[in-house]
């Protein structure tokens, strides 16, 4: 936010002490943040290391999933794509003797297809590095003075580790909000897109109506039907009518209240599955998510322009989609390096870069967290971030005046 009416907040002199040192977290200047960014940047190579040898060992990865269906496009039948036993017969040639079901809509084939064209071990590799790329390369703004911070965000880490779809999601959600203001058409195709996934676009339409941003929203409903149709013509009637088959497979796991899969997830709809009945959960998150639209909607009042609004858009949908992993996060690089920049502009508030950290390391932090502790705090971190990025658009907090 750069409007005359916020000024930049000034905080008293702070006396010493750790924490006064905190509060400002002043030694974390931009070469420090460069140099922490290179050495978990590095940190990251042994355990992608390590990860990579389990997806192609016995261990498996999400991504056999797409790799398979991918196999199966190429071998001409992609309506097999949601029959089981296709899928772990193609699957099995990975060598990894695991089963990862496909449950993403036709659309998503497109993106599957190229997959199938190359080995597994080959495929992982060239998904993980190409989706970190571009993912990146439209990031990396979001940060121009510090890209390795950008780089080094451990959303993105755990989207390559998983072998998973948040670069692809988090480039559609983030290039849609960066393209809203100068290409609206762009943006609304961009978010469109989303229909490869739709949870993660629950709350784009209600977004858009409520900036008035029509032309957008007339590119996500043309983006999305034209993948729609294109996926039919395609891949044919027969693919779309299999499609349904996946919804089998969701429902199993999400009726499985004995593992650890609730804990691996990051909504509120989780958090409460774990440790109360699903009527519970569902009610909650209903709650959340009613929330969350509301506060994304009315935003548009107070954002200066539509990249701030996307940043509270996108920290909203953390919460607001009741499926959601830690892989999925990626998409939270915009409203985390928006908060910085803004602060950057605007002032500094107390202990607002000691949280920044926090929810920097939060998609990871979280997910190491929930299994040793049978929790799941990502929704805690992601309602923090929604409250900041609220903070941060009104006025700042009046300076204290000490005699």
């Amino acid at each position: 936010m750069t409007s005359s009416s916020a000024l930049p907040a000034t905080a008293p002199p702070a006396s010493g002490g750790p924490i006064a040192a905190l509060r400002t977290l002043a030694f974390l200047d931009l070469p420090r943040v460069r140099a922490y960014g290179v050495m978990i940047a590095l940190a990251y190579l042994p355990m992608l290391a390590k990860v990579y040898l389990e997806a192609t060992g016995n261990v498996g990865s999400d991504f056999l999933a797409f790799w398979g269906a991918g196999k199966l496009v190429v071998a001409g039948t992609p309506a097999r794509v949601y029959d089981i036993l296709a899928e772990q017969t193609v699957q099995a040639l990975s060598g990894t003797g695991q089963l990862v079901v496909f449950v993403n809509p036709p659309p998503y084939l497109f993106v599957a297809a190229p997959l199938g064209l190359l080995p597994y071990a080959s495929a992982w590799v060239a998904w993980v590095v190409a989706g970190w790329s571009a993912w990146f390369l439209l990031c990396r703004r979001l940060l121009g003075e510090a890209p390795i911070a950008v780089f080094a965000f451990p959303g993105a880490y755990l989207a390559a580790s998983h072998a998973q779809n948040g670069f692809l999601t988090a480039l559609l959600l983030v290039g849609g909000c960066l393209a809203l203001e100068r290409r609206p058409w762009l943006a609304g195709a961009l978010l469109g897109a989303l229909i490869v996934k739709p949870h993660l676009a629950l709350l784009v339409p209600l977004w858009l109506a409520a900036g008035r941003q029509w032309r957008a929203f007339a590119g996500a409903a043309a983006s999305a039907l034209g993948l729609c149709l294109a996926s039919w013509l395609v891949f044919g009637t027969a693919t779309w009518l299999a499609y349904p088959e996946s919804f089998k497979a969701s429902a199993t796991l999400m009726a499985d209240d004995t593992g650890p899969f609730f804990l691996r997830m990051a909504t509120v709809y989780a958090g409460l599955r774990y440790h109360f009945d699903a009527t519970t959960a569902f009610v909650g998150q209903a709650v959340v998510t009613i929330a969350t639209a509301v506060l994304a909607c009315r935003y548009w009042a107070r954002a200066a322009d539509a990249r701030a609004a996307g940043a509270m858009l996108l920290a909203a949908t953390a919460l607001a989609s009741p499926y959601l992993f830690s892989y999925d996060l990626a998409f939270l690089a915009l409203p985390v390096f928006w908060l910085v920049g803004e602060a950057r502009a605007q002032g500094w508030r107390p202990w607002e870069k000691l949280g920044i950290v926090a929810l920097w390391l939060a998609p990871l932090a979280t997910r190491a967290a929930a299994l040793p502790l049978h929790l799941n705090l990502m929704p805690l971190a992601s309602a923090a971030l929604v409250w900041m990025i609220w903070r941060r658009a009104g006025p700042p907090p009046a300076p204290v005046v000490r005699p």
